[in-house]
């Protein structure tokens, strides 16, 4: 065996990236903690050769002379669904964009013990924040301070106009974009699939839907509660075939559902779009291949994996600077309808 294969490489130092990029290691250090010191040609030319070395900064070094983490951590719910795996993901980017690290403790329900475990779990990293991925409908700014144990925080996923630190999709905006689309194709009976009505977004997006015929001066058709999954969607279609009330569209929930009715409506030889048309929620990548291509409500993870992550900075900063105090503040993203070919007017 040789030499090289018996010893593993020599980590890369803090020295190392000195030498290379000809400055001093307190140079190297400085630009690492974000010294405002540092002349920018030289930061340029100390991370240059960061990454060329490719060097990895030990965090507990750096916390030892910061006195910071620089870690920020994430509690999520449900996150083998696609909507909240999409949240944390682009939180995660957004986060290793700004030169944070992040922890995840991830639960199975919304009970208080499951929440103070996760959040136990998560200051056991020392993180400096808490992001919050969990469709609480109702919850006090009070309450959640108390779960975080005074740690700045932001959540996702909670309602519109909540008065607590957060950034959210507008599901009711995406909800009625949908249902009008299709009362505007002519369609008068429209039923629905919802998501698990105890999620803030699924009732959110149910209230839309009954409010919006409402409005329009139609009845809401029948409405069944499913899981999120595209097996439920099934079941859920299927229910809904079954009850032998008339129907010409369906709002479904999300895309996965939306693929299960698809399948149920299919296997009745009813045809989508020409005798039923069908409105799904989210955009996945895979819903323009579905049979037919999904009409759909997209909803931009990416810009709120970014808003989240500059509105959790935000408040670790003020946080850390006495004569700007934290002010509760939501952010609110507006969903876009995206027209595929699963909608059409109803069959006369």
């Amino acid at each position: 065996m040789s030499a090289s294969a018996s010893h593993p490489p020599k980590a890369v130092t803090l020295n190392d990236v000195a030498r290379a990029a000809g400055v001093s290691h307190q140079t190297v250090s400085r630009v690492i903690n974000e010294h405002p010191s540092v002349a920018p040609a030289t930061r340029a030319r100390v991370l240059a050769a960061i990454r060329e070395l490719g060097y990895r900064p030990n965090a507990l070094a750096r916390k030892l002379v910061t006195g910071r983490s620089k870690t920020v951590g994430i509690v999520g719910f449900g996150t083998t669904f696609y909507g909240p795996a999409q949240m944390v993901l682009s939180v995660e980017r957004a986060l290793k964009g700004r030169g944070y690290g992040f922890a995840l403790a991830s639960v199975d329900d919304l009970e208080r013990p499951s929440l103070e475990g996760a959040v136990r779990e998560l200051g056991r990293h020392d993180v400096e924040g808490l992001i919050l991925i969990t469709p609480l409908r109702e919850v006090s700014l009070a309450e959640i301070d108390a779960l975080c144990g005074g740690r700045p925080f932001v959540m996702i996923d909670v309602a519109k106009g909540s008065p607590l630190p957060s950034v959210v999709i507008d599901q009711g905006h995406g909800s009625a974009l949908a249902t009008r689309h299709l009362v505007d194709l002519g369609h008068h009976h429209v039923a629905e699939i919802s998501g698990p009505l105890a999620w803030h977004d699924a009732w959110a997006r149910h209230e839309a839907w009954r409010e919006t015929l409402l409005k329009a001066g139609l009845t809401p058709g029948r409405s069944v509660e499913g899981d999120w999954t595209a097996e439920g969607g099934y079941r859920a279609a299927e229910a809904l075939l079954s009850s032998g009330e008339r129907f010409t569209a369906l709002v479904v929930g999300n895309d996965q559902m939306a693929l299960g009715a698809l399948a149920a409506l299919s296997e009745r030889g009813v045809r989508v779009p020409e005798e039923v048309s069908v409105v799904g929620f989210d955009d996945v990548p895979e819903a323009r291949f579905y049979r037919p291509p999904l009409t759909t409500v997209r909803q931009d993870f990416a810009e709120l994996g970014t808003r989240s992550a500059a509105l959790i900075l935000k408040a670790i900063e003020a946080r850390r600077a006495p004569q700007l105090p934290p002010r509760p503040e939501q952010v609110c993203l507006t969903p876009e309808l995206v027209v595929r070919l699963s909608t059409a007017p109803p069959p006369r």
